[in-house]
């Protein structure tokens, strides 16, 4: 940019360099029908009409169930729509000191923290202990979530990345660090891309042979995993031994919000450092209170997660009958692989204009040019019958798009 400053030349110019690569980001307006989810309604662009959500991330299909409804629903009636401002101000309510306690509960831990949502939570926390603990060193995962990324820069702590799930490269590069140094491992559970889950224990291992924290997000995993619903680490008996659990309550719990569950100490620090929770105002209290009722709910009732495990299952094995490649994991995410940004958002637009489903692209920068996909995500609330016109119609589009298939009972 030289001479006068064409600032709209600028920006118009990255926009079409973005939609030139196949990179371009399109929102589908859909309205989401209540109590019949995931059918919901296209309003505007191709394939307007009834369409069947297949990528959402409420992944019980909590945010429409009765008691959460309820719940939100008496909290209006009884105290209006905002909190009123920031938690020290005046955004203190019944709902978030219960719904804190009950988070609390849910990871074995002495304090749970409310945040506006997971990204925020992620951001806030990491950025107030990295930047507060002297000379500290954070290990971050190479495919951790852009807030923890955002969170350390901001901090402006030495951040080391480790290859992704690589113990070998972690203790590596924890060798490296001298042991009085303090040391945050940040990792995720489940990675939202790709689905793969990491080697929780054996890295709580690597930390504490170190004299690291253990910073764990396991935002697409509570709700799913673990008898109540406290994540993989609930599920493999791993919740003592991380220092700070993180979650969403915008995923599973069908609501909106973040949280942090670690020590009465280490909460209550983050609590009166943390920026990005002093001056942020509070969530809504009919929001605290739906996000209180989907955790109380999931606690007692594991038929959820039960529906779910056999809905992604059936996916896959109707993908695997049709070779279609999918890439392979212990999660609930079903990642559709396609390698072309062009052809994958064809076939996202295919999908919708000609047979009413929703699944959007998966492109660059979200993922590594030559990895797009289609991001699936089964719930307990498809129908057999929804689980047809979805492999019908992938079938169908494949073929249509000369894409390479798997042979038949792939690895």
């Amino acid at each position: 940019m030289t001479g006068a400053t064409d600032y709209e030349g600028f920006f118009r110019a990255g926009l079409s360099a973005l939609k030139e690569e196949g990179n371009y980001r399109v929102f589908a307006e859909l309205e989401r029908r209540r109590g019949d989810f995931p059918a919901a309604v296209n309003r505007a662009g191709p394939g307007a009409g009834d369409v069947t959500v297949w990528c959402s991330n409420d992944y019980l299909g909590m945010g429409q169930h009765p008691k959460v409804l309820a719940a939100m629903h008496a909290a209006i009636d009884a105290t209006g729509a905002g909190a009123g401002g920031t938690r020290n101000i005046s955004g203190t309510t019944r709902a978030h000191v219960e719904l804190e306690a009950e988070l609390a509960d849910l990871h074995g831990k002495e304090a749970a923290l409310l945040f506006t949502s997971g990204y925020v939570s992620n951001w806030a926390t990491l950025g107030t202990l990295a930047s507060r603990l002297p000379g500290c060193v954070v290990l971050s995962d190479a495919k951790n979530h852009a807030s923890m990324i955002e969170g350390i820069r901001h901090s402006r702590a030495e951040r080391v990345i480790w290859k992704h799930n690589d113990l070998n490269d972690l203790e590596e590069k924890l060798q490296a660090i001298p042991r009085g140094r303090p040391k945050i491992v940040a990792f995720e559970s489940v990675y939202s891309m790709d689905g793969d889950i990491a080697p929780i224990a054996e890295i709580c291992d690597l930390a504490k042979a170190h004299g690291a924290l253990t910073y764990l997000d396991e935002v697409h995993a509570v709700g799913l995993y673990g008898p109540r619903g406290g994540g993989v680490a609930e599920a493999r008996g791993l919740m003592d031994r991380l220092d700070v659990i993180e979650g969403t309550l915008g995923k599973a719990y069908g609501v909106m919000g973040g949280y942090i569950a670690a020590s009465a100490a280490l909460v209550d620090y983050v609590r009166s450092f943390a920026s990005g929770f002093i001056f942020t105002t509070a969530l809504p209290p009919a929001v605290a209170a739906g996000a209180l009722a989907a955790v109380r709910h999931l606690k007692d009732s594991g038929a959820e997660r039960t529906s779910h495990r056999a809905r992604v299952a059936e996916v896959r094995a109707r993908l695997d009958a049709l070779g279609i490649p999918h890439l392979k994991n212990d999660s609930h995410i079903v990642p559709v692989m396609v390698g072309d940004p062009v052809k994958c958002r064809f076939l996202s637009d295919e999908l919708m204009r000609r047979h009413g489903i929703y699944i959007q692209p998966i492109n660059y920068p979200t993922v590594p040019k030559g990895t797009e996909r289609l991001r699936i995500t089964p719930s307990p609330v498809h129908s057999a019958a929804d689980i047809d016109r979805l492999t019908e119609a992938l079938g169908e589009l494949w073929a249509q798009c000369r894409l390479a298939r798997r042979p038949l009972a792939a690895e």
